[in-house]
């Protein structure tokens, strides 16, 4: 997904702009000067303006002692954000010890040994960065299944045969079937594939970015969640009574104490837990945003993790498939317990625990937003706030995971 070479470029001094991430309206405001001259955005992503008033993204990066940079394509083809997430993606790529500027070029390569690559050569090469890149196996799956609508439509034809109205077709066939938020994530990812297709040489537009508005946006539902005091009571005594599996029930509990992601609960290992420190240490790979989680474990969450151990502690996972110890529990089997105990899905799900979670910690006024924020592992929207707002909240966050833990206690007992 990148492009340009290692190299230098010719600069003219900057020295009055202030050092700060750059906007879509500072980006419009850059003027062309007599020489080719760069403005930073933050972590080595820059822009390079030349004398014809082009605007091209570039990233400095540095691997065995080298400078080296990569071109990802020009403004406004390649919007803010998508050259923020390609910077990202390059680091990842030099986090696993691979320098991203070589493996661009093996890339490229390959796809101009076949003469004219057609969309779904091109795709193909796509989903492969996405696994050299360390994409979940669910990401990829659905990458994969999404550019297979793709590529039934328009997959043999070359990149620059593909035309917005082409793509809109391909949109309007899954419109028409009410399934509105997979029509935007097509054309997501159908846009991805020709951002790769300029940052390798292959494509110079990106036809999808015509389209940002042409689809129908559909209606966003939260996941229902308990936030009254009371309600929540009476839940927590439903899961201290229920009759079921064993792990169900500490699963539900181990839910409601550390309001992390189900697929990230239920795919726990005990190798990831450090009891004794009494913390949970959730690897990037299993994590929504890709980035490494620390979880502090409240008095009460040990206790459950000890009884917990009698029961699955000579496995791997903490909670195994009934049909198989190297699988994880299903993704419905938390869900289909609230059922049981007569919580429906407009009332509760397992999901909703970390917005019960997050509302009440909020309405308390104890806590840094930041904090809870934090503790939920959301990436903040933000980028240019992110890029200053990195710390952990640790101690903080080890504070209100007591609290909560005692907050559970105190509403159980009504």
């Amino acid at each position: 997904m990148f492009g340009g070479a290692s190299g230098g470029i010719v600069q003219a001094p900057n020295s009055d702009a202030p050092n700060m991430p750059l906007n879509d309206t500072s980006i419009r405001a850059l003027k062309p000067k007599d020489k080719p001259y760069k403005v930073s955005d933050f972590e080595g992503l820059y822009l390079t303006v030349t004398p014809t008033g082009s605007r091209l993204w570039h990233l400095k990066y540095r691997i065995e002692g080298r400078e080296k940079r990569l071109s990802f394509g020009a403004y406004p083809h390649v919007t803010l954000a998508q050259a923020r997430k390609l910077k990202d993606q390059a680091k990842a790529v030099l986090a696993a010890g691979n320098d991203p500027g070589a493996l661009k070029q093996e890339e490229k390569q390959s796809l101009r040994d076949s003469e004219a690559p057609s969309f779904s050569a091109i795709a193909a090469a796509f989903k492969e960065r996405a696994q050299k890149e360390g994409k979940a196996l669910a990401t990829q799956s659905k990458t994969e299944w999404l550019l297979d609508m793709a590529n039934a439509d328009f997959g043999n034809k070359q990149m620059a045969e593909i035309n917005p109205a082409m793509i809109l077709g391909c949109l309007r066939k899954v419109e028409a079937k009410g399934n509105y938020e997979t029509a935007r994530r097509l054309r997501a990812r159908i846009g991805g594939v020709f951002r790769y297709a300029i940052a390798t040489g292959l494509a110079e537009t990106d036809p999808t970015y015509a389209l940002r508005d042409a689809l129908i946006r559909p209606k966003v539902t939260s996941r229902a969640a308990i936030t009254d005091p009371k309600a929540l009571g009476g839940l927590m005594r439903a899961i201290d009574g229920f009759h079921g599996q064993v792990t169900t029930k500490i699963a539900l509990q181990l839910m409601a104490l550390l309001a992390q992601r189900p697929g990230e609960l239920r795919a726990a290992k005990w190798e990831e837990f450090d009891l004794a420190a009494a913390i949970w240490s959730i690897p990037a790979e299993r994590m929504k945003m890709r980035r490494a989680h620390r979880v502090p474990l409240p008095k009460q969450a040990l206790r459950w993790l000890e009884e917990l151990r009698q029961f699955t502690g000579n496995g791997a996972m903490l909670f195994p498939s009934l049909m198989s110890n190297l699988k994880p529990m299903s993704e419905n089997t938390l869900n289909t317990a609230l059922r049981r105990m007569g919580f429906t899905a407009e009332e509760m799900t397992s999901h909703g625990f970390r917005a019960t979670f997050s509302t009440l910690a909020n309405e308390s006024g104890l806590w840094n937003p930041d904090a809870i924020e934090r503790a939920l592992a959301h990436v903040e929207a933000d980028t240019v706030r992110r890029a200053y707002a990195r710390g952990e909240h640790w101690d903080e966050r080890v504070r209100m995971a007591e609290w909560w833990s005692g907050y559970l206690e105190a509403v159980r007992a009504g």
